[in-house]
């Protein structure tokens, strides 16, 4: 914990770091922002002047030591004296190291109503199953891939005329407003309400 109580936060990203982005301009105290390979994130976080740190993911083969990288992610993590992980676009899953390190501590955004359509697929799924309803979820990470607790969800309408594209786009608005917020409520506890 920081000396005003605030829990210390680090960003995972691994692509355009548009959720990245949503982070920044909703003012949270990022002290952190990790990725597993080069990636336009690193570059946000740079001309926001949060540290950024690379952890290569040098395998995406059957040899690749989802541990051993995970390990590697974890001291970065500490060395930053991080308490809050917030997933954003990160393309590596990670293993049992860093639920050991960071228990309950752990949040994920995933465009769909969990428990509905896990995966990576997840927009895709939707689509193909017909469902006239989806949205966003933000919830707790566990080893198990969407399985965590959830902390909040949004329904988006699908459609008549969806693509994969444009449904993804509607989800990923709700996101970028979505997730700040409840991100906020972990690192500064809820705001009491005004009125």
């Amino acid at each position: 914990m920081t000396v005003d109580g605030a829990r210390r936060l680090a960003v995972l990203a691994s692509g355009g770091g548009t959720i990245l982005q949503a982070m920044v301009e909703a003012d949270l105290p990022i002290a952190l922002v990790l990725a597993d390979r080069p990636c336009p994130a690193l570059e946000r976080a740079e001309r926001a002047d949060i540290p950024a740190e690379l952890v290569e993911r040098t395998s995406f083969g059957a040899d690749f030591d989802r541990d051993a990288y995970t390990a590697d992610v974890v001291k970065v993590l500490h060395a930053y004296r991080i308490d809050l992980v917030a997933m954003a676009g990160f393309g590596t899953i990670l293993g049992q190291p860093i639920h050991d390190a960071f228990p309950g501590a752990i949040v994920n955004t995933h465009p769909a109503l969990l428990p509905s359509f896990k995966g990576w697929h997840a927009v895709d799924d939707a689509l193909a199953y017909g469902v006239k309803v989806t949205g966003c979820t933000v919830h707790l990470a566990t080893l198990e891939v969407d399985e965590g607790p959830i902390l909040a969800q949004e329904a988006v309408p699908v459609l008549d005329d969806d693509t994969v594209d444009t449904l993804h786009e509607r989800i990923k608005d709700v996101e970028r407003r979505l997730y700040p917020r409840v991100l906020r409520e972990l690192i500064m506890g809820p705001r009491e309400e005004e009125g």
